[in-house]
C-alpha cells in the first residue's frame, strides 16, 4: 500500500507539472494571438513600413550607407539608388494568408519577452534559492540578446540580402519578377533565425552551469566553431554574396567569444559556491 501511494504521488506530481506546462504554454498561445490581432490591424505599418521597408531606397540602412560613402570620400559608390525587382502575388489568397501569417510572427516577436517569462515560471520551483539568484536575470538577458539579433538582422542581413539578390541578373533579358511570398519568406526567416541565433551566452550559462561543457572546452574547439560559425552564416544568408556570410559570422564569433567570458565567470562562480 506504500509502494503504491508513492507511486501514485509521484504519477500525480508528474501529470501536476505538465498541467503547469500545459497552462504557460496556453497563456503564451493567448498572449501571442492578442498581440497578432493587434498587429493584424496595424497592416499599413507592418507591410508598407517594416516588411518592405527595406525594397525601398530611402530605407535607414542604405542612407546611412551612403552617408558613410560620402563621409570616406567615396563619392556616391556605396548609395542604393535603385532595388530593380517587382513584387507580385499569384495566389488569389496570397495577400490574406501573407497578412495573417505575419501578424502571427509579429505576435511571437513581440510576445517573445512574455514568454520567457513564462518559461522561468515554470522552471522556477524546480530551482534551489541560490539557482534562482544566478539565473534572475535570464528574462532580462535572453530579450536582449533576442531583440539585438532581430534589430540587427533587419537593419543589416535583410538588406544586404535583398539588394543584392534583388539586384542580380544573369542576363538582361530576364527582369527580376519576384513572389510575395519569397521576399516575405526571405524577411522573416532571416530576422527570426538570427535573434535565436544570437542566445548563444544564454545557451552556453545553462550548459556551463550543467557541467556539459567548460571554457577550456571552447577555447580548445575555437577553429571547429569558427567552421560552424561560417556554415551558420552561409544557411542564415541566401545570399551568395560573401560579404552577406561574413556580416553574419563575425558578430557571432564575437558572441562565441563572448560566451566564453560568460562560462569562465559561471566556473569561477560553481567554484566558489555561488
Amino acid at each position: 500500500m506504500t509502494d503504491n501511494n508513492k507511486n501514485s504521488n509521484a504519477e500525480m506530481s508528474f501529470l501536476d507539472h505538465l498541467e503547469a506546462l500545459r497552462w504557460h504554454l496556453v497563456r503564451s498561445a493567448i498572449a501571442v494571438c492578442i498581440l497578432g490581432v493587434a498587429l493584424f490591424f496595424m497592416k499599413e505599418l507592418i507591410f508598407d513600413t517594416i516588411i518592405l521597408g527595406p525594397k525601398h531606397t530611402d530605407f535607414w540602412t542604405y542612407r546611412m550607407m551612403c552617408k558613410l560613402s560620402h563621409f570616406i570620400g567615396a563619392g556616391e559608390n556605396l548609395c542604393i539608388t535603385t532595388i530593380p525587382f517587382t513584387l507580385i502575388n499569384t495566389d488569389l489568397s496570397g495577400q490574406f494568408t501573407m497578412h495573417m501569417w505575419i501578424a502571427f510572427v509579429g505576435g511571437l516577436i513581440a510576445a517573445f519577452p512574455y514568454i520567457l517569462w513564462e518559461i522561468w515560471l515554470f522552471i522556477k520551483p524546480a530551482l534551489s534559492e541560490k539557482e534562482r539568484n544566478n539565473t534572475r536575470g535570464f528574462v532580462f538577458f535572453a530579450t536582449v540578446l533576442f531583440m539585438t539579433g532581430v534589430c540587427f538582422s533587419y537593419f543589416m542581413i535583410v538588406p544586404m540580402t535583398i539588394n543584392f539578390l534583388g539586384s542580380y541578373q544573369v542576363s538582361t533579358e530576364i527582369a527580376n519578377t519576384i513572389t510575395m511570398d519569397s521576399y516575405i519568406s526571405t524577411v522573416t526567416t532571416l530576422t527570426l533565425a538570427t535573434g535565436l541565433v544570437f542566445e548563444l551566452p544564454i545557451v552556453v550559462y545553462f550548459l556551463t552551469r550543467f557541467g556539459i561543457i567548460s571554457p577550456a572546452f571552447m577555447r580548445k574547439y575555437r577553429k571547429h566553431a569558427v567552421v560552424v560559425i561560417l556554415i551558420v552564416g552561409a544557411v542564415i544568408t541566401p545570399s551568395p554574396d560573401v560579404s552577406s556570410q561574413l556580416l553574419v559570422s563575425i558578430p557571432l564569433y564575437i558572441l562565441y567569444e563572448a560566451s566564453i567570458f560568460v562560462s569562465r565567470y559561471v566556473q569561477k562562480s560553481k567554484e566558489a559556491g555561488r
